[in-house]
């Protein structure tokens, strides 16, 4: 296939050495023996001109051309070239012109636009022509255009025959030297587009890998500044390519400020990070040297990886099996003491019942029953922590399920002076089972307000939010601006009887916990002494 671009440059090749003979005839007077300069000239100039017509008209037709259209096109300059430099060497004297040469330009053209078989059909016409103006110019057929044949006749035939048999000699060798120089050039050049192609679906794949591969891929120079910042990178730290671009490494993840003296190094570690949209992340890296053409370090590359859901993954993997265990431990107690209790509880009512039993032992055995009572209720509670019931999922609207709440709590003392701030949307819908939901928010407010000591605020909001892989769930938060936790009551408020009330059983939000868990939600609680705290809630929609 005859390329455009090729075809392209030989026009405007013809053109600058046109003009050149243009600015050269003008300048010199063209002297022949027989054919007079002003005749030569005009016929000159007007060859000229209508080479430039021809080239013109060439490239406006090779802007729309088809492929097998170019291919005509190429055809048709070579036949043009053969044309002019024929015309030329008439107008210039036939035997006695200096422009024969031309014709090796012509071959060297064919060989170059289209093939080697092209070069020496090329070749021969350039036989045919230049022998047919020494034969008709010795034969006195081109004195009607103003040839003598007195020159050609001067140098006789066989100088003639010798002169046509060297061209013909140094045309065909022309041809075959030009043809192989050509044809090995277009191997090469075939070879090397190939192997640009290759290169270029290589950068492209690379470029594919770097920007979609799930994790956090980024290189720097010899001075530290980031090169290669990938999406997943953008998106760690809320930072685009142009603007990580040039910046120092420890400038964008100032986490890895203090592995500065190992960045050309191998390694890994983790860190910590915040994120784009403020939260903290827990991230690690590992880091290889990158290698110069000559071994030497002309950079480091990074690969970083997000651990933070992974961690606390495996913290609520490890928490809810410490709980199952100490759960299943505890349910064996509770029901192994529930049964004596009992017992004790029943006695303790018959012997009350005596007639010899005095005031002062009455107030005794209320105090065992009133005890044995919370014991038992205690009990109860622990047992539904341990093993909640097995759920009934319905579509809920929360806000409505929030509102039946405040109008129940409304009557609450523990209440009194403070205002539930339900932010809910109207149609937001939960999967959950009724009654547990409702146990949920009741231990979540009720705690809310038992931590707030003077007049406060509790706000209820939730959105929906999208997943990885693609399902929906409902984000819900219920904050407080009470007294708050300590980092180490936060690290333990989901154990069992763990509490910081007076007087609390420790049981409340973990069994909140395990109901959630129980419904195919998750819970976290973020808490900040002095300021309140904030307990989330991931609850399927």
């Amino acid at each position: 296939m005859i390329e455009k671009k090729k075809v392209f440059w030989f026009i405007l090749l013809r053109l600058v050495v046109v003009s050149l003979f243009l600015v050269t005839t003008i300048s010199l007077d063209v002297h022949t023996y027989d054919v007079s300069g002003e005749i030569a000239r005009e016929v000159w100039i007007r060859l000229i001109g209508a080479t430039y017509l021809f080239s013109l008209a060439s490239l406006a037709a090779l802007r729309f051309a088809s492929p097998r259209q170019v291919r005509t096109l190429a055809y048709l300059q070579i036949v043009w070239d053969l044309i002019l430099v024929t015309v030329l060497i008439l107008v210039s004297g036939g035997v006695t012109s200096h422009y024969a040469f031309l014709y090796f330009l012509s071959i060297i053209s064919a060989s170059t636009l289209l093939a080697r078989s092209q070069a020496y059909y090329t070749a021969s016409l350039c036989v045919i022509l230049y022998g047919a103006i020494l034969d008709f110019q010795f034969y006195g057929k081109l004195a009607p255009l103003g040839l003598s044949p007195y020159p050609a006749q001067q140098w006789g035939a066989e100088y003639l025959l010798y002169l046509i048999f060297l061209h013909c000699a140094a045309f065909f060798f022309t041809a075959f030297l030009a043809g192989h120089l050509a044809e090995r050039a277009r191997i090469s050049e075939t070879a090397l587009q190939e192997k640009a192609i290759d290169y270029e679906e290589l950068e492209r794949l690379n470029s594919c890998i770097v920007s979609t591969i799930e994790s956090g891929l980024l290189t720097i120079n010899s001075a530290g500044r980031i090169r290669v910042f990938n999406s997943y990178a953008e998106n760690l730290t809320g930072m685009s390519q142009q603007d990580a671009y040039d910046r120092s490494l420890a400038e964008v993840l100032p986490g890895l400020a203090s592995f500065e003296s190992t960045y050309f190094e191998s390694g890994q570690g983790e860190f910590q990070h915040k994120g784009g949209d403020g939260r903290e992340l827990l991230l690690s890296f590992k880091s290889m040297p990158l290698l110069g053409k000559e071994g030497e370090t002309v950079g480091a590359i990074f690969d970083l990886h997000d651990l933070t859901e992974m961690k606390r993954m495996a913290a609520e993997l490890k928490r809810a099996d410490r709980l199952a265990a100490v759960g299943e431990l505890s349910a064996r107690m509770a029901h192994e003491i529930r049964n004596p209790l009992a017992a004790i509880s029943g006695s303790v009512q018959l012997v009350a019942l005596r007639p010899w039993v005095d005031e002062k032992d009455q107030r005794l055995f209320s105090i065992i029953l009133r005890e044995t009572d919370r014991l038992d209720g205690l009990l109860r509670d622990f047992l539904f922590y341990a093993k909640p019931n097995q759920p009934t999922k319905v579509p809920l609207n929360l806000r409505r399920v929030i509102t039946d709440l405040c109008a129940l709590l409304a009557t609450d003392p523990r209440l009194e002076r403070v205002e539930i701030d339900n932010q809910v949307p109207d149609d937001l819908v939960v999967q959950f089972d009724k009654d547990q939901c409702s146990q949920v928010f009741w231990n979540l407010v009720v705690n809310g307000a038992e931590a707030i000591t003077v007049d406060g605020c509790i706000c209820i909001d939730a959105t929906l939010t999208r997943v990885n892989g693609g399902r929906s769930e409902v984000r819900i938060s219920v904050r407080d601006n009470g007294s708050g936790m300590s980092q180490a009551d936060v690290k333990r408020v989901f154990e069992p009887f763990f509490t910081t009330k007076k007087g609390g059983t420790g049981l409340g939000l973990a069994t909140v916990y395990r109901i959630v868990e129980t419904n195919g939600g998750r819970m976290s609680i973020n808490s900040t002494q002095g300021k309140g705290t904030t307990v989330t809630l991931h609850l399927p929609a």
